[in-house]
């Protein structure tokens, strides 16, 4: 299985044109959120992508809400929009969580979920998929200022679940930066694109 990984586009419609030609190369197109600049620009960014007619899998980062996300991809039938919820493309698990974990400092725009409410939705994650997330496990491709900014909880979800691997964004300085967790793979994805064989 071809994936085309993605992350934090942020309303460039450059990227978002880039990722719809060269998915007609792909098997799966993977967005790990952000889509939207703090909390507006989404609709835009969907009416570009939703040319993609790849199966597609998406997480809401933290510009943008879970339920701004679903609504905005209404249209857009190859799109499967995950949070605390799982998918299955040609035999593969895909199993996604959106949003900021842990919670940022930027406010009440900022789509932010605590440590705990992460660990719950992750729960049921399958062993051996694709986990989907915005944010990065912490201690991987998460470093920027000075510390290391990921989640512990999805760093325990990749440890007892085994993925195939980890894609997510949020932490800009690290994009299309890869790290492991056992036999995982994590990749942090950038608005550019990053191909992945599974």
């Amino acid at each position: 299985m071809r994936l085309l990984l993605s992350s934090d586009i942020h309303c460039d419609l450059g990227a978002a044109r880039s990722l719809v030609e060269r998915s007609t190369r792909a098997d799966v197109l993977v967005v790990a959120g952000d889509l939207a600049v703090m909390r507006t620009g989404l609709r835009k960014t969907i009416d570009v992508l939703k040319d993609v007619g790849a199966p597609s899998v998406l997480v809401a980062g933290n510009g943008e809400s879970y339920g701004e996300l679903t609504t905005a991809c209404a249209g857009w039938p190859s799109a499967r929009v995950l949070h605390g919820s799982g998918c299955e493309i040609d035999g593969v698990a895909f199993w996604g969580l959106g949003g900021a974990v842990p919670v940022t400092p930027f406010g009440p725009w900022s789509y932010d979920l605590p440590e705990e409410e992460a660990a719950s939705l992750l729960a049921h994650c399958p062993e051996g998929g694709v986990l989907v997330t915005h944010s990065p496990p912490l201690g991987h491709v998460d470093f920027a200022g000075g510390r290391h900014l990921g989640s512990r909880a999805i760093l325990e979800a990749t440890e007892r679940a085994r993925p195939r691997l980890v894609v997510c964004g949020h932490i800009h300085p690290c994009w299309t930066e890869e790290s492991s967790v056992g036999d995982t793979r994590i990749v942090n994805a950038g608005p550019g694109g990053v191909w992945v064989e599974l």
